[in-house]
């Protein structure tokens, strides 16, 4: 096998969660221009036949689904879906949220929305695809992390401990499916400019925090993470599990 056939996606399905904008939408043309087939989701139809219609344009091989990543029944309904038409090779746990608050004056019922969004999706989605990977031996999973997998600011505490456990679990879907030939990684960006970050890269005073406290001294742009998902997705990672791939700028190697 050459080099290029190591990252070579051809052939193969990739279903991302949380898919019609931002990191994941970056990621599904990402993984596109490596020859993946790309289902995109997320639970606005309108939204994700905009983003569906976007990347065909681009020449794109791509179709949508919709359902709720934090529905179990929902996910399950929309993953069998997905299967009927062929299967889902590589999946990007990608869904989230955030929401700003000091953490005294946390509203307890976001506390829960921010729980089943972050983490109960990853073991949702996770657990209804590893159900069809299991059989085929195969399969490669994602989920998406964040720099905030091992640091902490200032009002975000649920958020915090959201993505910590999403790194933990990716580390225990490696332990109970690595046997079964699925590699399960976690992907974890730093600061990066996108839809929901434009509030912080306007704050002159953050975005000038940002630039102090990264080596790389600025944002990170959401097409630098497509490198990394392509090689987690693809062969030349077989040998790769459990493991939690900062891309960060150098954010979390230096105090």
């Amino acid at each position: 096998m050459n080099v290029q056939d190591l990252f070579a996606l051809s052939g193969k399905r990739a279903l991302i969660t949380g898919s019609s904008k931002g990191i994941g939408f970056a990621l599904a043309r990402g993984l596109a221009g490596a020859g993946a087939f790309i289902i995109i989701n997320g639970r606005d139809r309108a939204r994700l036949d905009q983003a569906a219609a976007q990347l065909t344009d681009e020449g794109v091989n791509v179709s949508a689904v919709v359902f709720d990543v934090t529905d179990p029944a929902s996910v399950k309904s929309g993953v069998a879906k997905v299967e009927e038409d062929g299967p889902i090779d590589i999946l990007i746990n990608n869904a989230g949220m955030q929401h700003r608050t000091p953490l005294e004056d946390f509203p307890d019922d976001m506390f829960d929305t921010l729980m089943r969004t972050n983490l109960n999706s990853v073991f949702n989605v996770g657990k209804a695809v590893a159900n069809h990977m299991i059989k085929r031996k195969a399969g490669k999973i994602i989920n998406i992390c964040s720099v905030q997998t091992a640091l902490a600011r200032p009002g975000i505490a649920p958020y915090v401990a959201s993505k910590g456990a999403v790194a933990n679990l990716t580390k225990g879907m490696c332990t109970d499916w690595a046997r079964h030939g699925i590699q399960v990684n976690g992907l974890a960006p730093g600061y990066f400019e996108t839809e929901l970050t434009q509030a912080l890269v306007k704050d002159k005073d953050f975005s000038a925090w940002l630039a102090n406290r990264t080596p790389a001294g600025r944002w990170g742009k959401v097409d630098e993470l497509v490198g990394a998902a392509v090689f987690l997705a693809s062969p030349s990672a077989s040998f790769v599990n459990g493991h939690i791939l900062y891309v960060d700028g150098g954010i979390t190697a230096c105090l």
